[in-house]
């Protein structure tokens, strides 16, 4: 598990400012400048959250399981061959991290929370259908927001599922010389993700001070 202290994560953002590829096609929202809005009706208002977010924490069971076959579909929780080969754990933790560090740029108003983030699977292509075929990337995690003052849980855990499209073949040659590796489209598809589901609006007992401008 990683834990990033919001300066911790502040650097991780300067330092981690890739080329720029295709944008993903979750729209990121804005996060500065947020406002809580009641939408719904009296007995569950909905408000759009606002969160300093504290740290970012990330874990990949070692019971998930790996797999290094070079076919075009293993049956695996752990599919990355975007890295040497090593320790494909960590590799995803690394990948998972800087994502949700980027989805929290901004996030510095608001309740102070911790962001949990459980690996279930991840599922890139092996060399094979990098190469010729193609696919597609596919991502499950649960997340959830605790206070990061008291533990006491905000949100989640939720289940979430992503996936999209993995380039193949020639087009998946050219992306890599523009520097559009597999681990560049994923991380900053992920950034998007992940960002749209912090923002998800909430809803909130009537009569909560949870999540207030005061904060």
């Amino acid at each position: 598990m990683r834990v990033f202290p919001i300066a911790v994560v502040s650097a991780l953002i300067a330092l981690s400012a890739c080329g720029a590829p295709e944008p993903a096609s979750r729209a990121a929202s804005d996060t500065l400048g947020l406002r809580p809005v009641a939408v719904g009706t009296a007995t569950a208002p909905i408000v759009t959250p606002r969160w300093n977010v504290q740290a970012v924490q990330v874990e990949v069971p070692r019971s998930l399981h790996v797999s290094e076959a070079n076919l075009l579909f293993p049956i695996a929780d752990i599919v990355w061959r975007g890295d040497a080969r090593g320790d494909r754990y960590d590799q995803v933790d690394a990948i998972v991290t800087e994502a949700a560090t980027r989805a929290i740029s901004g996030m510095t108003n608001g309740q102070p929370v911790v962001v949990e983030i459980t690996m279930k699977r991840f599922h890139a292509l092996t060399e094979r259908a990098r190469y010729t075929v193609g696919g597609s990337y596919g991502v499950k995690m649960d997340i959830a927001l605790r206070d990061a003052n008291t533990g006491m849980l905000i949100d989640g855990p939720r289940a979430l599922s992503v996936g999209f499209k993995a380039s193949g073949g020639q087009k998946a040659i050219e992306e890599e010389a523009r520097g559009i590796t597999e681990k560049v489209a994923i991380i900053n598809y992920l950034t998007d993700y992940l960002r749209e589901e912090l923002l998800r609006p909430l809803p909130m007992p009537v009569g909560s001070d949870r999540i207030s401008e005061a904060n």
